[in-house]
C-alpha cells in the first residue's frame, strides 16, 4: 500500500504527516463538496420532475444525499468498486456532455461579458491565476487515489504495477480534459461573467434556459449529475474507511466486523455532513484545497525516487528528480498563496449552518 511505501521512504511519521494528511484532507473536503453538490442537484431535479416548489429545505436536502451516500458505502475496499467507478465515469461523461451541449446550442446570453473587472493591479491577476490553477486542481482531483488504488494492483518483476497504472491513469486523465475543458471552454463563451456563483454550469443552465429547454434533458442532466456524486462518494471516501479499518485491524490483529465497518462509514457520513451544514462555503475554498493537497502529485512521486531508487549524487536524474520536486513545492505554495491572496481581496460570503 502507499502508506507502506512512503513510510518505508520518509520514516513512519513523516510518512504519515506527508502522505496521511493531504490524501485524508482531500478525501473528506472532496466527500463534503460532494455532499452539496449532489444535494442541490437533487433540488433541481426534484423541481424538474414535479414541476412544483421543493418541500425540504437545503439541510433536509444535505441529509437526504448523506443517507443515501452511506447506504451505497458498504462495499469494504477499492477492489470492490470498480463497477461503481464506471458507473461514475460514465455518468460524468454523459452531464458533462449534455450540459455543454445544451449550452452551446442556445448560444450567447444577451449583454455577455468577458472582460476582466476593472480597477485590479497586476499583482491582484497574478494571484488570481495562480487561484485558478488551483481550482483547476481540485477538478482533477483524483491524484489523491492514485498511489492507493495502485498499491491494490497484482505486481511483480515481469508486470508491474506502475506500467498498467500508468497507462490507466493517461487514459484518466485524457478523459477528464476532454470532459472538464471543452465544459469550461463552451461555458465561458455561453454565460462568460453571468455564471452564477454557486450551481456552476447546472446551475446556469437551469437559471438561464429553464423556460425555453426540454424538462426532461435538465432533468436527466441532473439525475446523472447526483448519480456520479453519489458514486464519486464512494470512491473519494474509501481512503478514510481503508484507513479506520487498517488502524482498528493492525491494534486488534483481526479482520474488521461488518457491524464495525458500517459504523466507520456511518461515523464518516455524520461528520462530511457536519461540516458540509456549518461550513457551506467550502467551494469557495476550492484553489486552496486543491493547492494544499497538490504537492501529492507534483513533488511527492520526485523525491520518493531519489529515496527509493538513491541516485548518484549530482547525477542526470538526481537533479531531474529535485528540480522537479522542488517545482512542484513551489507552485503548490504559489497556488495556496493565490488562493489565500483571492480570499482576502474578494472575500467570501461566510454563512454558517446556512445552506443556500
Amino acid at each position: 500500500m502507499t502508506r507502506k511505501r512512503e513510510n518505508e521512504t520518509a520514516g513512519v511519521k513523516k510518512g504519515k504527516v506527508m502522505a496521511l494528511f493531504p490524501i485524508m484532507y482531500l478525501s473528506g473536503g472532496t466527500c463534503v463538496t460532494l455532499i452539496m453538490i449532489g444535494a442541490s442537484t437533487m433540488k433541481i431535479f426534484f423541481q424538474m420532475v414535479f414541476g412544483e416548489p421543493c418541500p425540504l429545505s437545503p439541510i433536509e436536502w444535505y441529509l437526504v444525499f448523506t443517507c443515501t451516500a452511506i447506504l451505497l458505502a458498504q462495499l469494504p475496499n477499492l477492489n470492490s468498486i470498480a463497477g461503481v467507478s464506471l458507473i461514475g465515469a460514465v455518468t460524468a461523461v454523459g452531464y458533462c456532455a449534455l450540459i455543454f451541449i445544451l449550452s452551446v446550442v442556445k448560444g450567447r446570453l444577451a449583454h455577455v461579458s468577458y472582460e476582466p473587472p476593472r480597477g485590479q493591479s497586476d499583482t491582484t491577476m497574478v494571484f488570481r491565476a495562480w487561484n485558478a490553477l488551483g481550482i483547476i486542481a481540485f477538478a482533477f482531483r483524483g491524484h489523491n487515489l492514485v498511489l492507493e488504488i495502485q498499491g491494490t494492483m497484482p505486481s511483480d518483476a515481469k508486470q508491474p504495477s506502475r506500467l498498467a497504472m500508468w497507462r490507466g491513469v493517461m487514459f484518466a486523465y485524457l478523459v477528464i480534459a476532454l470532459c472538464l475543458f471543452p465544459l469550461a471552454i463552451g461555458g465561458y463563451w455561453a454565460y462568460g461573467n453571468l455564471i452564477p456563483t454557486n450551481g456552476g454550469m447546472l446551475g446556469a443552465l437551469h437559471k438561464y434556459h429553464e423556460h425555453d429547454t426540454s424538462k426532461f434533458l435538465i432533468a436527466l442532466t441532473s439525475l446523472l449529475v447526483v448519480i456520479n456524486s453519489l458514486t464519486s462518494f464512494q470512491i473519494y471516501a474509501m481512503p478514510v474507511f481503508d484507513n479506520l479499518e487498517f488502524k482498528y485491524t493492525s491494534k486488534k490483529n483481526r479482520p474488521c466486523p461488518r457491524w464495525l465497518r458500517i459504523a466507520f462509514r456511518g461515523l464518516f457520513g455524520c461528520l462530511a455532513f457536519f461540516i458540509a451544514v456549518t461550513l457551506p462555503f467550502l467551494p469557495s475554498l476550492a484553489g486552496l484545497i486543491g493547492g494544499v493537497a497538490l504537492p501529492i502529485t507534483l513533488a511527492y512521486p520526485c523525491l520518493m525516487w531519489i529515496q527509493i531508487k538513491k541516485p548518484q549524487k549530482r547525477s542526470t536524474n538526481w537533479y531531474l528528480n529535485w528540480t522537479l520536486g522542488i517545482i512542484g513545492m513551489i507552485l503548490s505554495l504559489l497556488v495556496v498563496i493565490g488562493a489565500i491572496w483571492g480570499i482576502v481581496e474578494q472575500g467570501i460570503e461566510i454563512h454558517f449552518f446556512s445552506p443556500q
